[in-house]
């Protein structure tokens, strides 16, 4: 299936689901495992009659679910197909069953609690390194390019954080190049950046905000928060 625009996404007014890098988040606020267990039970019913399942995590008074498609379809423009990890009508269709099943429940969503990290490093010369980090985070030499039409690490089994691989020059002074890319609901960024700078952290650029703000710490470490406006119906 052709993966979505996030004008899409926005469209089909999913309140209770927030896009966070390739996928859609939700938290839903259970009262202890067993109702978390009933609910994962209708999900995985739901999923089971579309073809499709989210990954599925439970917590002390949470259930965590993330919709993504692994067989999604890009086209750049040039005629060619890519199959890449992204949210795809499948991912929509199913979010507005579960968000139908948590009703039923009497389960309420917590958007603005979603979150997804993310590791990125400045290089050059992506294609020489990433064979050493897919290595290091994942084992394989599968997981470097998978999903992706970059050399972007992605664990299949979502064991750890993405790894992905911004442009840097080869004369490029010494700083620091590994960063955290922290994806938030759109509600929550003005919390996060308050939490940051009350803490001593700074604004570095948030020429691109509100879906990029960069942020530092007293050492200069880098942090970027990061929000999909155009999923939120805001670009």
């Amino acid at each position: 299936m052709d993966m979505l625009t996030g004008e899409k996404i926005a469209a089909a007014g999913l309140a209770d689901w927030r896009k966070l890098a390739q996928g859609l988040h939700a938290r839903y606020r259970i009262e202890d495992f067993a109702v978390g267990a009933q609910f994962l039970v209708a999900v995985a019913a739901a999923g089971d009659e579309i073809g499709h399942h989210p990954r599925a995590a439970m917590g002390t008074g949470h259930v965590d679910l993330v919709l993504v498609s692994d067989d999604a379809v890009f086209r750049p423009g040039d005629g060619s197909e890519l199959v890449v990890h992204w949210v795809t009508q499948r991912d929509l269709d199913l979010a507005a069953r579960i968000t139908g099943i948590a009703a039923e429940q009497g389960l309420q969503a917590d958007p603005a609690a979603v979150s997804q990290i993310e590791l990125g490093l400045d290089t050059a010369r992506s294609a020489r390194i990433a064979p050493v980090w897919a290595a290091l985070l994942t084992g394989t030499p599968e997981s470097q390019g998978h999903g992706s039409p970059s050399d972007e690490i992605r664990d299949p089994t979502g064991r750890v954080p993405n790894l992905w691989f911004g442009d840097a020059e080869e004369d490029d002074a010494p700083q620091p190049r590994f960063h955290l890319e922290v994806y938030v609901a759109a509600e929550a960024r003005e919390q996060r950046i308050a939490a940051v700078l009350a803490a001593g952290g700074s604004i570095v650029d948030d020429s691109e905000a509100p879906g990029l703000t960069v942020i530092a710490d007293q050492e200069g470490n880098r942090g970027v928060i990061c929000v999909d406006t155009s999923a939120e119906g805001k670009a």
